[in-house]
């Protein structure tokens, strides 16, 4: 061999060892985490700023890598058609192609991805003081390129930055974090925390309030003594209380300021004033979304508060807890009494109260029944019945058999849940 066939096998491994950079850089650079890039450079990491600028600038950084790319991998093919060419005549530019796609293929594409994807920081941190350089010898040829990129796509008439992601931030965000659970890196629980809090803002107060039906009120004219055993026989702190109608609602009592009355009264509860230790109650309406209603709390620096509807009518109450429970689940203290919603069965049903809200017995179970029609369980199989169903009666519907077991007047107290292996119906029947 001549010395110009050596030099053009040496500049053909040059062009394949920057086709390598090139392609691991490319694969390094978009699959790395930004979050993890961008919380390295707050820590003063200078590679990651780097890393950083360069997916700010993802046009201009994918045009820098296609370009050299591309340019060495011609550039290769190139020099070594004409080597095969003089070694082996016309037949060489087989042999060429054949020599090149290997190379390319494995050596210059899959080899360097397949590095770079598991190790994206990493590799992302280490070439990114090269590719800054690259990014920057290039930008000329980039602009121009970008510009005719543009005046093409304007042409066939697509305008740029005028097409929107088909999922917000929150979505996104929501499905890494079901994506990283289904992987087995994020637990149950982290996944069903990460999930509350992006609902916050979806969430409005009348999905996790407590209904009226299940307050527990007290009459501010009883006498005092009356007042007090009932306060005392509850399992809450606040107690709202009611005068005419229980729907009136004309203030709320502090189990601890009531003690501090009763002690100040000498332990004789007859002389309990009552109106004078309750608190005004706040009002709120039952649209707010649960991520404002918690700001609130924070504001007004109480945990306490009253949802009402479009009439101004009581619907039931919201505390600070529930708003938390939302976000890390059920919160029990040694006051909490236990309330048997969710019964598992030993054949794979799950009996359920009928007042269980559908986002505790989907966190409970891990399932996935809808919950923007109803809150409850039992509102989701009036909702999709179309009717108030009989004691016995059987629904089908988002891969589940309902089955109902009590009934109260017009209330569904008690369902039997069973989860369908076969194909959901899609339409609720009657049996």
């Amino acid at each position: 061999m001549t010395i110009e066939d050596w030099l053009s096998i040496l500049a053909i491994a040059v062009c394949l060892l920057l086709s390598f950079f090139f392609a691991g850089s490319e694969t390094a650079l978009t699959v790395s985490s930004r979050a993890t890039m961008l919380r390295l450079a707050q820590d003063g990491n200078r590679q990651a700023g780097i890393v950083n600028r360069l997916l700010a600038a993802r046009e201009r950084l994918i045009g820098a890598l296609l370009l050299g790319n591309n340019a060495v991998n011609i550039l290769a093919s190139s020099l070594a058609t004409s080597v095969f060419l003089i070694w082996f005549g016309d037949v060489g530019v087989l042999y060429a192609t054949a020599v090149m796609t290997v190379l390319v293929v494995v050596f210059a594409e899959v080899l360097p991805k397949t590095v770079a994807f598991n190790a994206p920081e990493r590799i992302a941190l280490m070439v990114a003081w090269p590719m800054q350089w690259t990014v920057r010898l290039l930008a000329p040829v980039l602009a121009a390129i970008e510009a005719l990129v543009r005046w093409i796509l304007w042409l066939v008439g697509i305008r740029m930055g005028e097409h929107q992601p088909l999922l917000s931030a929150h979505e996104e965000l929501r499905g890494a974090v079901d994506l990283m659970h289904r992987a087995g890196t994020f637990e149950k629980l982290d996944r069903d925390m990460m999930g509350g809090l992006l609902d916050l803002r979806d969430l409005t107060v009348s999905d996790v309030m407590i209904h009226r039906t299940e307050m527990v009120t007290v009459n501010a004219d009883d006498p005092p003594e009356e007042v007090v055993r009932a306060v005392l026989a509850s399992e809450y702190t606040r107690v709202p209380l009611w005068r005419d109608t229980p729907e009136n609602i004309v203030g709320i009592l502090h189990a601890k300021d009531l003690l501090r009355a009763i002690q100040n009264a000498g332990g004789d509860l007859t002389r309990v004033d009552i109106k004078s230790i309750f608190l005004p109650p706040w009002f709120v309406p039952d649209i707010r979304p649960l991520s404002e209603q918690l700001k609130a709390f924070r504001r007004r620096k109480t945990h306490f508060a009253l949802v009402v509807d479009e009439y101004g009518e009581v619907e039931g109450l919201l505390t600070l807890e529930d708003i938390l429970e939302e976000i890390v689940g059920d919160i029990s203290d040694e006051h909490d009494i236990p309330v048997p919603g969710v019964r598992p069965q030993p054949d794979g049903s799950v009996n359920v109260d009928g007042s269980v809200p559908i986002r505790d017995l989907n966190r409970a179970m891990d399932w996935n029944l809808p919950d923007a029609e109803a809150t409850t369980i039992a509102g989701l199989v009036i909702h999709e019945a179309r009717s108030i169903p009989d004691v016995g009666q059987s629904f089908t519907f988002h891969g589940f058999r309902f089955r109902v077991l009590r009934k109260t007047r017009n209330r569904i107290t008690a369902l039997r849940i069973t989860p369908l292996v076969r194909k959901p119906v899609p339409m609720a029947k009657a049996s």
